[in-house]
């Protein structure tokens, strides 16, 4: 039934593509020319705020908030823009069951908001969209199991209890084990459709799910073939993702047929020893019949993150790529200061790389059916880290051209740590979405405020910047 319902909206989505010329809508208010410099501050609630802040002893908030993940324009109204949370509030713990997560909201249920911007620049929540499994009932924000991607993270409660499937009775092995939820997500690629449907990717399998315009899911693609729900599949290759560096961006061409997604860093294939390189790799999956292809992304150094990505044209999209520093130093304080954090968008042109499934298989390069393209014996990754990009090209294998169109930085002496929302407003201006982690963070495992300087706690500001994002 899940199969029957994502076709029909799919051939929805078809019949509305044949009027879709770009991915941009002309803005049909001045918001995008008064907008403040500063940025303006999304609204939030409090999710609880009887915890006590690790560093201050005193009680902190976890704020809802969280809409930082993923941002896209709403394609049926200029002036609205979606957004993404992740899993919800969660920090690197170790407890009595092993290394895993605190989740000091564990019920919390990942969702889409819709917010709107006033002519003043202001912006507000017109909706929550709680992201919902097929049959209806919510979805969590905790690990799948293995089967499905999962890297062995236990759940914790912030009192480094363990969230159970029954948090009432002890903990059993058979009876009452840690709970994991094979539908939970952490949500970070966003795209809106123009019949009111969604795609989200995530950094769990890594998934593509699709939710019907209530946040239903309707569909499924991941790289999982034993995976039931899945409609399509992604390579096998994208198994090896990075623990919570997965398919961090998602975009979709103008004519709503093909998804591209990007992965946030370089993945652990064929192992842990290849994750500290530069190549990165985007998939784009075709909708009206499964296929895929895959290019390679180069990053400017090593461990960096790939936090979105967003659609220009059928082919030129634009990229987030950034490092993990405070400008201004952030929770560490002034002394820990980063004049030199990266928070760059560039523009790249899918034309321009080389299409990994193009490449022909010789003496030297093969394929394989768990780790994809093999150069020398070796994966992608190990090749380039041991050999360079250089040589790589020399058999024939390029990344994608890019060009640096925005340096956050410089534009707006961006404070936040986190770059992970794209909107594209028209050919000149562009909205960027800080993740603010629900204002929480942690220090060796306990829970803080979080903050970007003594006196000022993270929170998700939308930024506007005028900038050619076409490179006319």
């Amino acid at each position: 039934m899940t199969s029957k319902i994502w076709l029909a909206s799919l051939v929805s989505v078809g019949v509305l593509s044949g009027c879709a010329s770009n991915s941009m809508t002309t803005p049909t208010s001045s918001f995008t020319e008064s907008f403040p410099m500063q940025g303006s501050e999304l609204p939030y609630s409090v999710l609880r705020d009887d915890l006590i802040d690790g560093k201050t002893n005193q009680p902190f908030e976890i704020r809802n908030g969280g809409f930082g993940s993923a941002m896209t324009a709403n394609p049926n109204q200029a002036n609205q823009f979606y957004a993404l949370t992740d899993r919800g509030p969660n920090a690197n713990y170790s407890g009595d069951y092993g290394k895993g997560k605190s989740f000091p909201v564990a019920s919390y249920t990942p969702r889409i908001g819709l917010f709107e911007v006033a002519e003043d620049g202001s912006v507000s929540k017109v909706k929550s969209i709680l992201l919902k499994r097929p049959e209806g009932s919510l979805i969590s924000g905790l690990p799948n199991t293995s089967a499905l991607g999962g890297t062995g993270e236990t759940p914790y409660h912030a009192d480094g209890k363990p969230v159970l499937v029954n948090d009432n009775k002890p903990y059993d092995k058979t009876t009452n084990p840690i709970k994991l939820d094979d539908y939970g997500l952490d949500g970070e690629g966003l795209v809106a459709l123009k019949d009111g449907t969604f795609w989200v990717s995530d950094e769990y399998g890594p998934h593509i799910v699709h939710f019907d315009s209530n946040g239903v899911e309707i569909g499924r693609i991941n790289a999982f073939k034993d995976d039931a729900r899945d409609v399509y599949h992604l390579p096998a290759v994208f198994q090896h993702r990075r623990a919570n560096r997965g398919m961090e961006g998602l975009a979709i061409t103008p004519d709503e047929t093909t998804l591209v997604g990007i992965m946030q860093s370089t993945m652990q294939n064929p192992d842990k020893a290849a994750q500290k390189g530069t190549l990165t790799r985007i998939v784009t999956v075709n909708l009206t019949n499964g296929q895929t292809e895959q290019y390679l992304y180069r990053q400017e150094k090593s461990e960096n993150s790939n936090s979105e990505i967003s659609t220009l044209t059928a082919n030129t999209f634009l990229v987030i790529e950034r490092d993990g520093a405070f400008l201004f130093g952030g929770p560490d304080g002034e002394s820990k200061a980063k004049p030199n954090a990266q928070k760059h968008i560039y523009r790249i042109d899918l034309r321009t790389g080389t299409s990994l499934s193009s490449v022909a298989e010789s003496s030297s390069i093969k394929r394989d059916k768990s780790h994809g393209l093999m150069v020398d014996g070796l994966t992608l990754e190990q090749f380039v880290n041991q050999n360079g990009w250089e040589a790589l090209a020399v058999k024939g294998i390029n990344p994608v051209s890019k060009t640096l169109v925005v340096d956050m930085v410089k534009a707006a002496s961006y404070p936040h740590d986190k770059m992970e929302g794209l909107w594209v407003i028209d050919e000149h201006h562009l909205g960027v979405l800080n993740d603010d982690d629900f204002a929480t963070w942690s220090t060796k495992g306990k829970l803080e405020q979080k903050h970007l300087d003594k006196n000022t706690v993270d929170s998700n500001r939308l930024y506007i910047i005028k900038a050619d994002l076409m490179g006319n």
